[in-house]
């Protein structure tokens, strides 16, 4: 099927740039009971000449970087910021596949990670039917791109490709000016939650007033 057969078949989003070629399009993981193997990843290579791919070990220093550097500004915008950056949280979703990067020539333009469940945020809604965004990072040289776009268009490519209801996300619950951004992306606001103290939550997650956001794919 050619490529613009494809993407029309997947709805592609009004605005967002054709894409010229996807990679391993056939390989994206259907993973059944959520156990999803890290080696299989879609790439997409768009007119701007970006991928998205998993992040490396080699890496980490600049994940770090990124999440100092998107604290510093938020805190200067006056926004709540993370009262620190969870190192080993970092690592595992590294180490496990969950991490992934957009990439243009030698640059991270973005990094963001993702679950396959979220009991401890989502509760009885966590039915297996949703893939959750987290830690969303924009490197501060590449803000105003519409990052946060090939984000979204990713995570619903994954979604259909693996039979998923939802993406999903959450974010401060009193920052209303990044709660109206995402929902101009179609999001829906579900509910105001503050989160638990629970050890399996990252420590940046723990005790958190966030507001909770669902988009049907």
């Amino acid at each position: 099927m050619a490529v613009r057969n494809i993407m029309n078949a997947l709805h592609q989003p009004a605005g967002f740039g054709c894409i010229d070629v996807i990679r391993y399009f056939s390989s994206l993981p259907v993973f059944p009971n959520f156990q999803i193997n890290h080696n299989q990843v879609i790439e997409m290579i768009t007119t701007d000449n970006f991928k998205i791919v998993n992040t490396v070990k080699d890496d980490l220093d600049k994940v770090v970087w990124l999440f100092e550097q998107a604290m510093e500004l938020q805190g200067k915008n006056g926004y709540k910021v993370w009262t620190g950056i969870d190192k080993i949280t970092l690592e595992k979703d590294i180490e496990n596949g969950l991490q992934y990067k957009i990439v243009m020539d030698n640059d991270i333009l973005c990094i963001f990670s993702i679950q396959h469940n979220d009991p401890f945020i989502w509760r009885d809604r966590d039915q297996s039917d949703a893939i959750y965004l987290h830690r969303i990072v924009v490197n501060p040289h590449f803000k105003g791109q519409r990052q946060f776009e090939k984000v979204l268009h990713w995570a619903k490519l994954f979604a259909r490709r693996n039979n998923l209801k939802f993406v999903r996300m959450d974010t401060w619950a009193d920052n209303e000016k990044i709660i109206d951004y995402y929902k101009s992306f179609g999001f829906e606001f579900i509910e105001y939650y503050k989160t638990t103290h629970a050890p399996e939550l990252p420590i940046q997650n723990r005790d958190l007033n966030v507001a909770l956001l669902e988009l049907a794919v």
